[in-house]
């Protein structure tokens, strides 16, 4: 049995639920931008962008594979000369769903679904590609970084007990500097008493 496809049901039966969603990529590719509800625009959606992908193919087979859901000739031929062209330098995302406030008689959940016409600039994908390879360097240097932080806590935890007692050694011979002066300072007089003696 063939998996079913993802995605609500729409229509009584399969073949409804087929001709309902051709009928919406025809009027999406016609009009460019349609409303209904949200459960249909997300069902259109892989079909739409599956078509344009085999418009941007661009041969004869791919032609007769989009005949086959989108019938309207004059639509198959916009879709290949205008659109496609114009999705050339997208790789996907080809459409945009925008959810947009419920019907006001059964108050189902309406979206837009339009196709993206504005062009790809090229410094926004490397904007982009900077920003995906600066977290990823940032991710790798944050694993080796917290090992290197522990480290260097312990090497500053050991670092006071070392500078305390080289303190306490350069004050010592400050001391003894000062102690040294003062005996001179005393030898001096002793000296002086004793040329006077003599």
């Amino acid at each position: 049995m063939p998996t079913p496809t993802k995605g609500s049901r729409l229509g009584g039966g399969p073949a409804h639920e087929r001709r309902m969603l051709a009928n919406l990529a025809t009027a999406l590719f016609e009009h460019r931008r349609i409303t209904t509800t949200e459960t249909r625009a997300k069902r259109l959606r892989p079909l739409a962008e599956r078509l344009i992908t085999f418009a941007k193919r661009g041969d004869l087979h791919a032609r007769r594979r989009v005949l086959t859901v989108v019938r309207d000739k004059s639509v198959v031929h916009e879709l290949f000369t205008e659109i496609a062209p114009m999705m050339a330098e997208r790789n996907g995302g080809y459409t945009r769903i925008t959810k947009i406030g419920p019907r006001k008689g059964d108050n189902a959940p309406m979206a837009v679904i339009e196709l993206v016409q504005e062009p790809v600039s090229p410094k926004q994908a490397t904007v982009r590609e900077a920003e995906k390879a600066t977290k990823k360097a940032a991710t790798r240097k944050a694993a080796p970084k917290t090992a290197v932080a522990e480290e260097t806590e312990a090497t500053e935890a050991e670092a006071p007990a070392e500078e305390t007692a080289e303190a306490t050694e350069a004050e010592a011979p400050a001391e003894e500097t000062a102690e040294a002066p003062a005996e001179a300072e005393t030898a001096e007089p002793a000296e002086t008493a004793a040329e006077e003696q003599a």
